[in-house]
């Protein structure tokens, strides 16, 4: 299986920013908006639906079901507050990516259980996206892709510069927001980690 290069983004990184990456080559992109409205929401994640067509990249929404539906998302992540995901599945059905976070193994194989097609799981450095987010340990990484043998991207500060560690333990993929969009040049970011990651790619099919 190919590393994910998984995009986390919003609107506040700006309109240019968030095309410069995709333009450059993202596999995923989750929207991720606080604090504005849904009628917002919705506004800006079928203008990001219409922009992921034409890059072939699959969108994912944070949290909100209802706005993966009606901006024509390809899915959703849930985290641990968010609806299960045994409920999400029900409603979304068979077609829709759900992606939730896990924490803990026991968190990683009850989402397996209940129909998660990837997790991520983090965070593996200090993150201004996210000020509370509590370290995750090596050890606990390894015991997450036991308990779920499905994709998980590693997520929580990560940069092109300190991204190796993670995929060391094994992460399918990288989970990135600020390292890439809080750059001058976000599409020098993607290129840079996408080379590594194809690297990566490489030495494992030998």
């Amino acid at each position: 299986m190919k590393k994910w290069l998984y995009l986390i983004a919003d609107f506040s990184y700006g309109e240019d920013k968030i095309k410069a990456a995709l333009e450059a080559g993202v596999d995923y992109i989750q929207l991720r908006e606080k604090h504005i409205s849904s009628a917002e929401y919705l506004l800006r994640a079928k203008r990001l639906a219409e922009w992921t067509a034409c890059y072939h990249t699959r969108l994912i929404i944070n949290d909100r079901m209802d706005i993966a539906v009606l901006s024509g998302a390809q899915g959703v992540h849930l985290g641990q507050e968010d609806i299960p995901v045994r409920d999400a599945r029900r409603f979304l059905g068979a077609d829709k990516i759900i992606g939730a976070t896990a924490k803990t193994g026991e968190q990683a194989k009850r989402a397996l259980e209940e129909g998660a097609d990837y997790l991520g799981s983090g965070a593996w450095f200090p993150t201004d996206t996210k000020k509370d987010a509590v370290p995750i340990s090596e050890e606990t990484y390894r015991e997450i892709l036991k308990a779920a043998p499905i994709p998980n991207v590693a997520v929580g500060g990560i940069t092109p510069e300190n991204c190796r560690k993670p995929l060391d333990c094994g992460a399918h993929g990288l989970a990135i927001s600020a390292g890439i969009l809080k750059s001058d040049n976000p599409g020098a970011g993607v290129r840079k980690i996408r080379k590594l990651l194809e690297e990566r790619d490489e030495k494992q099919e030998e």
